[in-house]
């Protein structure tokens, strides 16, 4: 008997610590290859990486086509036009997307669920790097705004919210399928 639970406590100590390792905490882990505003930023895009990638992966592949209504995003459609973001919004502070990536057709180019989650890690990894490329000179430097002014910061920060906006879109999307976000089942077990 003290076996059994010396070996139950010893799985329920792993498992804890296999959830804890799941999770992305740039804040305690850090941003390597960056400090000041990047660092700030670059802590929020892991963030979202991680939930938008575990949420994806939660999401069974006969739901990617579904959509609450049929005037709005699917799940597929909702993580692509994020992967787009990504891609396209980046090129503002000096990265360009790759060579041959159509941009404009990305949101609707499959349902796959596969291509869908490496797409989705593919731009977040390009988000990275291009803010990790970025010099902090350039945070002040002005470029046109729709029809306005704005920095490579304010351009930043606008990346950030768009895809805050678009998480809290798919998560919305998730409970409405019946599907509970990962980390409300992480906290759950806890």
């Amino acid at each position: 008997m003290k076996r059994a639970f010396a070996a139950l406590c010893f799985l329920v100590l792993i498992s804890g610590a296999v959830r804890v390792a799941a999770q992305v905490n740039p804040y305690k882990d850090g941003t390597p290859g960056v400090t000041g505003y990047r660092s700030e930023v670059l802590a929020e895009v892991m963030i979202q990486e991680d939930k938008f990638t575990r949420l994806a992966e939660a999401i069974p592949a006969d739901k990617f086509a579904w959509r609450p209504t049929p005037d709005v995003r699917s799940f597929a459609e909702v993580f692509l036009h994020v992967s787009a973001a990504n891609y396209n919004l980046y090129k503002l502070v000096g990265t360009p997307p790759p060579a041959g990536l159509d941009i404009r057709t990305l949101e609707k180019s499959t349902t796959d669920k596969a291509k869908v989650i490496a797409t989705l890690k593919d731009s977040f990894a390009h988000a990275k790097a291009a803010i990790k490329a970025m010099p902090d000179a350039d945070l002040d430097k002005s470029l046109d705004w729709f029809g306005g002014k704005n920095t490579q910061r304010g351009i930043l920060l606008f990346v950030v919210r768009h895809a805050a906006e678009h998480l809290g879109q798919s998560i919305a999307y998730a409970r409405v399928a019946g599907i509970v976000p990962p980390w409300t089942e992480d906290g759950k077990k806890k």
